[in-house]
């Protein structure tokens, strides 16, 4: 069965750094988009960085990470990271990672497969 384990959320003071990974079990990242979802208390779940198939990205709110988070992978570990600098208070919430055949979308809906989700606060 498809799983998603996501691990690396943590308490972290502003302008702190953390690594969340999104590990993929029964099935091949060549074959699925990976994207990062996040939720702040209160409001809607949001599409963060996606990695698709062939490796190419999309960073769906850059006014609010671009320059502070990056997205990757690892195939034969079936990892996908998501590195953020520079933490903000507003970067708190819970991040999924979540899985689709191929493409990247922005639409959640669009996601078949998801984890539990991993908590990061930032707050001082």
């Amino acid at each position: 069965q498809l799983q998603l384990v996501e691990s690396g959320g943590a308490l972290v003071q502003p302008g702190g750094s953390l690594r969340l990974s999104c590990a993929a079990s029964a099935f091949s990242l060549g074959n699925y988009a990976i994207c990062w979802f996040r939720q702040a208390p209160g409001k809607e779940r949001e599409a963060v960085f996606c990695i698709s198939t062939d490796g190419g990205t999309t960073n769906y709110i850059p006014d609010s990470v671009k320059g502070r988070f990056t997205i990757s992978r690892d195939i034969p570990k079936r990892l996908v990271f998501l590195k953020m600098n520079s933490l903000k208070l507003e970067d708190t919430g819970l991040y999924y990672c979540a899985a689709r055949l191929y493409y990247c979308s922005v639409h959640e809906s669009d996601y078949e497969y998801w984890g539990q989700g991993t908590q990061v606060t930032v707050s001082s």
